[in-house]
């Protein structure tokens, strides 16, 4: 193993860019497949996943539905359906869609093999007890990542349909919201919040290089929850509600990152006090 991160450290520069094209190359065919098999369950992928929040027995809005029945009090989410068509306005439009929602899908399920692949070029370049400390990252960053992707499915993305689908300035106004934006509405919900729930692994590595210790993480945390607030609002719709919903977790994934800086930081004074013996 000491030969092999010794070899990878004697490499030069361009070494190292054709090695890293190799791991950009495998990523890329391995998004590729899972886009094709995206691209042949076309039903599944737009009238199941794609179109679900647009139905109104979606999970997200059964689940507010019946806390608004429990209270007694009228509800948006128990409407039969939305009162807006969504539309297809140009000729290649449901081809291109197909094709980019197959790929983005690619993207998506194929998050844990990119992240292998990016691990493969990073770990020989790390000493031992790195790589030891390191284990486990593909998983738990995998994890976040899907755990993001499930939050903004079942609660950032319904929850923006629901409030700017019905949001209304005159019964002489019809919606007909466009096929590319509706997808683009869904994907942005999930990609975004699949990449803040990544902030506790962003977290860990700026403590390993000694950029963020607890200290400035408590120092700036109503900065932070400025900060959350305005991607809040950036991602969801222009209602409190929402915000807060989106907030909360965000916030208590700073609050997880302030803990796991702490242990870095506690590791790395133990691993000190044994270098210094």
């Amino acid at each position: 193993m000491a030969d092999a991160v010794k070899d990878h450290n004697e490499m030069s520069f361009l070494d190292h860019l054709e090695e890293l094209r190799w791991h950009l190359i495998r990523c890329v065919v391995a998004i590729v497949i899972i886009a094709c098999a995206a691209f042949l369950m076309k039903s599944f992928i737009f009238d199941t996943i794609i179109f679900g929040p647009k139905k109104m027995d979606f999970p997200t809005y059964r689940f507010f539905c019946n806390i608004a029945n429990f209270f007694g009090v009228t509800s948006e989410f128990c409407a039969d359906s939305f009162p807006f068509t969504i539309q297809n306005r140009t000729m290649a439009g449901l081809f291109s869609a197909h094709i980019w929602t197959s790929i983005w899908a690619g993207v998506i399920v194929g998050f844990p093999y990119i992240l292998w692949e990016l691990w493969r070029f990073i770990s020989p370049g790390l000493h031992d007890n790195e790589r030891k400390h390191s284990r486990g990252f593909i998983l738990i960053a995998s994890v976040l990542f899907f755990l993001g992707v499930l939050f903004g499915y079942y609660v950032v993305a319904p929850l923006s349909i629901n409030f700017l689908g019905t949001y209304t300035i005159s019964k002489e106004v019809t919606s007909e919201i466009d096929l590319s934006n509706f997808i683009a509405t869904v994907r942005a919900s999930v990609l975004a919040c699949g990449v803040l729930f990544e902030l506790p692994i962003v977290i860990y590595f700026l403590t390993k290089v000694g950029l963020v210790t607890p200290e400035i993480l408590k120092k700036y945390r109503k900065i932070a929850l400025v900060i959350v607030l305005i991607l809040s609002a950036i991602i969801t719709p222009p209602d409190v509600t929402s915000q807060i919903v989106v907030a909360v977790p965000v916030l208590l994934l700073y609050q997880i990152s302030i803990y796991i800086s702490k242990l870095v930081v506690k590791r790395e004074a133990k691993r000190a006090k044994k270098s210094a013996k």
